[in-house]
């Protein structure tokens, strides 16, 4: 069996107090080689604080916010309201054309300095929640407020794969194809500017409270060659709840993560994490 490495990222790092502080354990027993912060929310100072404090071997990035919590600067096409809207409206937005771009960059600005603000660093790699930053408009809107920055040596997260890798893995296969004809491009367009990129991407999921070796095992079928699976552990408390519907599956995901199943299960398959540095060099 050939020996398959892989980045393990996990979202949605400053969410709450409670998400943070359960990926901050995952992250610093190394059972995840990277990390995608979310600038916008609340806990995201108290968070980079721990980061520092803790230092896990682990990559830390972006994760680009538009449709849960409250943008960092006033949006009045874009978020009237003073809070984001759903996938939903943000998808049609994009497929329609009608969204405020320059609104959209100025707060993909914001979210970028509030990460290097709080760590000193810049983020190893950008990616989206929900992911949206493969939407068309948003990703032309993150192309330039990272290429402003001189950000170009970032990852990007393709948040699509091939379609037979998808169909063969066989896990959450409507999900994925959905999200790979909303991201229609962003591979092309992302390359051309030179931004580095996986290759393989997996870690769909139905959120339910079951997460184990035998789901996980799937991620890993029909690997890239650049090979990427995102993951969302954490804990639960009630900003999570008023946040977002994912809560009791992100127990459950932590309590895989950090179970002998996990490690028994990368060594059956021959598989190791690596962290970006070790494969995405181009795109």
């Amino acid at each position: 069996m050939a020996n398959l490495n892989f980045v393990l990222c996990a979202d949605d790092f400053g969410m709450s107090e409670a998400v943070s502080r359960g990926l901050l354990e995952v992250a610093a027993a190394g059972r995840i080689t990277a990390a995608s912060a979310m600038t916008s929310l609340p806990d995201w100072p108290r968070a980079a604080r721990d980061w520092s404090a803790t230092r896990p071997a682990a990559d830390l990035g972006l994760h680009l916010t538009l449709t849960a919590g409250a943008p960092l600067g006033a949006m009045p096409q874009f978020a009237p309201s003073g809070v984001f809207s759903g996938p939903g409206a943000l998808a049609a937005g994009a497929l329609a054309g009608t969204l405020p771009l320059e609104e959209i960059e100025a707060e993909i600005g914001r979210q970028i300095d509030a990460f290097c603000d709080a760590l000193g660093a810049t983020p190893t790699h950008v990616d989206g929640h929900q992911h949206v930053h493969v939407l068309p408009g948003v990703r032309d809107a993150l192309f330039a407020a990272l290429s402003q920055r001189g950000l170009t040596q970032a990852v990007l997260r393709d948040s699509s794969d091939r379609p037979r890798r998808i169909l063969r893995r066989g896990a959450f296969v409507a999900k994925a194809t959905k999200v790979n004809a909303l991201a229609l491009g962003f591979r092309r367009a992302a390359g051309r500017i030179g931004f580095a990129l996986n290759d393989g991407f997996a870690g769909y999921s139905d959120f339910s409270a079951r997460y184990d070796a035998a789901q996980f095992a799937a991620y890993l079928e029909a690997p890239g060659v650049r090979h990427l699976v995102m993951c969302h552990p954490g804990r639960v408390d009630d900003a999570l709840r008023r946040l977002d519907p994912v809560t009791e599956a992100r127990e459950a995901e932590l309590a895989f993560l950090m179970s002998p199943a996990f490690t028994e299960l990368l060594a059956a398959r021959g598989a190791a994490l690596v962290r970006f540095s070790s494969w995405l060099t181009r795109p």
